[in-house]
């Protein structure tokens, strides 16, 4: 499942590639490893001509529990076999779909006890387009609006099958036919939620240390990283 990602591009680049405004203000801080479960604003993408700020992890708007992060822990990905049929998510999907760029994401391969991870980023270009869906929830104890989104994940590939080895899923990726089609005509997509070709993605091991440390949210955590290796050595 796709928890852990980065958006480094700059807020023009956005612009530049998805033909959309820059609202005043619109954060650009670089997020180089950062955590889902930190549930993280993100720039994204919909209908609108501005680009959008929402933060990950959706919340449908019914919710009437006490503490919406406990929901959004649960949202952070939507999983294409079951969006239909899941409450938080069957109401959106055919309307309310969003494009969630990342300059890569992070996931785990298991090795009996151990976990290696890997950084994944695209062949081509910057930016992976994921296919998102939204929701806006309304706390009534502060009055605060809160927008919020899913990323949407299917089977692995291939690739990711090999890396993702223990729940083999992958986000779903669009090219720029499918970006179109998912926010302009969102009742003609159940096609594109499909593993995407091996091809659109590379990927490296990456150093679990930095992930786990004070300093995962720079560019060391994207470093493609190879483990010393240790020769025993002779006692004479």
């Amino acid at each position: 499942m796709c928890y852990s990602a980065a958006l480094t591009s700059k807020n023009v680049d956005l612009k530049e590639k998805y033909k959309k405004k820059i609202p005043t203000d619109l954060m650009e801080e670089p997020l180089f490893h950062v955590h889902g479960f930190s549930f993280p604003y993100w720039r994204v993408l919909t209908r609108h001509e501005d680009i959008q700020l929402m933060r990950w992890g959706l919340v449908p708007s019914w919710y009437q529990g006490p503490n919406h992060n406990e929901m959004a822990g649960m949202t952070l990905n939507a999983r294409a076999e079951s969006i239909r049929e899941k409450a938080s998510f069957r109401h959106l999907i055919g309307s309310q779909h969003c494009i969630v760029p990342m300059n890569g994401f992070y996931e785990y391969q298991t090795n009996g006890k151990e976990k290696k991870p890997f950084f994944v980023f695209p062949s081509e270009g910057d930016l992976f387009s994921m296919a998102g869906i939204y929701d806006s929830y309304l706390d009534k104890s502060t009055g605060e609006i809160l927008t919020s989104f899913s990323v949407i994940t299917c089977e692995a590939n291939e690739l990711m099958a090999d890396i993702h080895n223990s729940k083999k899923r992958m986000p779903v990726l669009l090219d720029e036919a499918g970006q179109d089609l998912w926010l302009n005509e969102p009742t003609k997509t159940d096609h594109l939620l499909v593993p995407s070709p091996n091809e659109w993605l590379s990927a490296h091991p990456v150093d679990a240390k930095i992930l786990k440390s004070a300093d995962h949210n720079s560019p060391r955590a994207q470093q493609k990283f190879d483990p010393p290796k240790y020769e025993q050595g002779s006692l004479f």
